[in-house]
């Protein structure tokens, strides 16, 4: 039996399970995860994904909790990671009733879902003078369960096995030089079949952006793609020696298209972020030509890493506005296989997900002047404005935060809507040329000095809609004075939920937008919000704590309640209905 066959069949066994199901929250507990994600659009019971499903929709098929008593909903109990530097910015996962999460220095946490208490922690030994001297640190975004372990990438450079019963170590393997290239993990890892896929953290660094498949049982690399010359045809897409600098990464998870045994993930900027080329970028400036596969969307084979198809959404990058955001939001329209794909720039890719084929391109958001728009048919960037040495004018939209935030929206098969948050802010920008900087350690190259401004249009806000994922025809929408920076959850309960940015989480009307509930979590949020259930009960999992390169930018733009945020402190508060 093929493997697409085995998956036919385990498709049609859970569909036959779910049809004898009385509820939702009944459904019978999948008891291995990797199963789970499989379970076509919400895993019931359980998050043992980091985008919830292979299926990317963030969306919980729970419905306890629904627009009906949503307003009964009240703190069930709260966590306090150690040294919760930055915040949190994890994703948590849930699996059989336990609760596990990741904060700052890669330190993992696994509780009761349904009374918070500890289970087992671990704190790996970090080289902290390492960790000291790195920009985009020392946070943690994300875990992995598969074969019986939980994976972490830590920020030295090393993906641990801990057995997810006891949370000792089961092996732990280097993968990244990080004393030389000064960057680690700080994403989550994604499991597919026997192997655990992560890749490194960045692009604005001086490397070439490698994404990894090891060993889930042994913890041996299995292969290795480079997302920046990986093959020979990008590697003509570099001029000079421009590759060997060009930055790239893979810095947050993919997902898994098991009908076709692909793995999709985006790549980030190429290195510096800013290039002086100007419209002759493709034979002069920093890294003349494509850029090829950075700021991209690549398909790989999960069993050897080989390339199967790309499409390069922005080529030669002069923006930052890489594709490692956002989810693979896989939906099935018209007889076609799609997947839908945020980029940092505002706009959102469809493609066919047999070949990267583009579908259809639409902006999620008003302020964006780098290109004059994208071809909806071919993705072609039209009316591109490359940047020259000196000051930008006017101003570069989106900001270097982008129009869409590294944090996920959310699918709901149920109301057949996504929703996502928008962020609408233009940059002052001078561009700079810079040399690169490999010794003693590579440093960030960044190519310019900027700062955030209000865009032409009104202030800097963020707004999330509600819309069409394949046309991005509009149904409903809410602003916000300031972007929200965390995840947006979808449930069967017909809601919404967005953590804000300054620490409160609301609760929505999944079809009108109404506001049904809210509460003060006292801390700005740029995490992952889930639901899961322990005990037969429903439970959404908030984590909380403010923190991180674009967070510090709030200070500026905003003032108060952000200038006197903590950035030390962090907690992870779940609700339950009042009793």
């Amino acid at each position: 039996m093929t493997f697409k066959e085995r998956y036919l069949v385990g498709c049609a066994a859970l569909a036959v399970a779910a049809a004898i199901t009385v509820s939702p929250t009944r459904a019978q507990v999948p008891t291995q995860p990797t199963e789970a994600a499989l379970n076509a659009e919400a895993a019931q019971n359980d998050w043992p994904t980091y985008h919830g499903t292979y299926k990317s929709y963030h969306y919980s098929g729970l419905d306890q909790i629904n627009t009906g008593n949503v307003k009964n909903l009240e703190v069930a109990w709260m966590h306090f990671p150690e040294r919760a530097t930055r915040g949190i910015q994890s994703t948590p996962l849930a699996l059989d009733g336990v609760l596990y999460y990741s904060g700052s220095y890669s330190r993992v946490y696994a509780l009761d879902g349904a009374t918070g208490k500890t289970i087992w922690s671990y704190a790996p030994e970090l080289d902290e003078d390492l960790v000291s001297k790195q920009t985009h640190s020392p946070y943690n975004r994300g875990i992995a369960i598969g074969h019986g372990n939980l994976y972490v990438g830590t920020v030295d450079g090393r993906l641990i096995a801990l057995d997810l019963k006891s949370g000792k170590p089961v092996w732990d393997t280097k993968l990244l030089d990080s004393k030389k290239i000064t960057v680690g993990f700080t994403g989550a890892p994604l499991v597919v079949k026997d192997k655990v896929i992560i890749g490194a953290q960045g692009g604005e660094w001086l490397y070439r952006g490698p994404i990894f498949g090891v060993d889930g049982k042994t913890g041996a690399k299995k292969w290795e793609f480079f997302t920046v010359a990986g093959t020979e045809e990008a590697m003509k897409t570099w001029g000079g020696d421009s590759w060997r600098t060009g930055g790239g990464g893979g810095w947050m998870p993919g997902t898994y298209d098991a009908e076709t045994n692909t793995v999709w993930w985006g790549t980030a900027n190429p290195s510096p972020l800013y290039d002086w080329g100007g419209a002759d970028w493709k034979k002069s400036g920093p890294r003349p030509g494509e850029n090829l596969y950075t700021t991209s969307v690549i398909a790989l084979d999960p069993d050897t890493g080989k390339l199967k198809f790309y499409h390069q959404e922005l080529p030669h990058d002069a923006w930052d506005f890489d594709s490692a955001v956002g989810e693979f939001v896989m939906i099935d329209r018209g007889g076609k296989k799609l997947v839908v794909h945020a980029n940092k720039s505002g706009y959102i890719f469809v493609y066919d997900r047999s070949n990267a084929k583009v579908e259809n391109v639409w902006p999620l958001v008003k302020n964006i002047n780098f290109v004059k728009s994208i071809d909806p048919k071919t993705g072609e960037l039209i009316g591109r404005r490359d940047l020259s040495e000196g000051k930008v004018d006017p101003p570069l939209c989106p900001a270097i935060a982008g129009g869409i935030s590294w944090n996920s929206g959310s699918y709901s098969p149920k109301t057949g809507l996504f929703y996502r948050i928008g962020q609408e802010w233009c940059m002052e920008l001078t561009v700079e040329k810079t040399t690169p900087i490999l010794e003693p350690m590579a440093q960030l190259n960044i190519g310019a000095t900027f700062k955030i401004v209000a865009p032409p249009d009104g202030p800097a806000r963020g707004h999330l809609s509600a819309r069409d994922p394949v046309t991005g025809a509009k149904k409903w929408e809410v602003n916000y004075k300031e972007p929200p920076l965390a995840s947006v959850l979808a449930t069967a309960g017909n809601l919404v939920f967005v953590p804000d940015s300054e620490g409160v989480v609301h609760a929505y009307n999944a079809e009108t937008g109404e506001e049904l509930w809210s509460r003060n979590n006292g801390m700005g949020h740029n995490a992952g919000i889930i639901s899961y259930t322990a005990g037969g009960k429903q439970y959404i999992a908030v984590p909380a704590g403010w923190g991180s390169l674009v967070a510090d930018e709030f200070v500026a733009l905003y003032g108060e309640p952000f200038k006197s945020m903590s950035k030390n402190t962090g907690a992870l508060i779940v609700y339950a209905l009042r009793q």
